[in-house]
């Protein structure tokens, strides 16, 4: 069954913009929610996440080009990503945190509901 599913991927140039959005019955505005990406060969890292009070955290490879915000009342994670390069292109995934937590963490192993990614290619 399908508990995240992310949209808003696609192709832009350098420089540009995108805005992914997330949202599924496995969204929780309790429990951290964030955004990762995979690349070929690689582990999915952590680009974002934010917290059941709005608190947000960031990769330092993002910071001050990438947004995450929510919207809980219609149950949407969403990541405004600005400025994009061509190490941006990747595989997004949006994921909900396995625990209830003070703070957010970006590693993978701490999230345990998933979609299934949107691409986004950086040329």
């Amino acid at each position: 069954h399908v508990q995240l599913v992310e949209s808003g991927g696609g192709s832009v140039q350098a420089g540009g913009s995108l805005r992914l959005s997330c949202a599924g019955s496995a969204y929780r505005y309790s429990r951290c929610m964030g955004w990762f990406r995979q690349t070929p060969g690689q582990e999915r890292e952590g680009v974002a996440a934010i917290d059941s009070d709005g608190r947000t955290y960031y990769a330092d490879s993002v910071k001050g080009r990438f947004t995450i915000s929510k919207d809980d009342a219609k149950n949407t994670l969403y990541l405004q990503m600005n400025s994009l390069n061509t190490e941006d292109t990747a595989l997004y995934y949006c994921a909900r945190d396995r625990a209830h937590r003070i703070g957010c963490v970006l590693s993978r192993t701490e999230y345990n509901a998933w979609g299934q990614g949107t691409q986004v290619t950086v040329s």
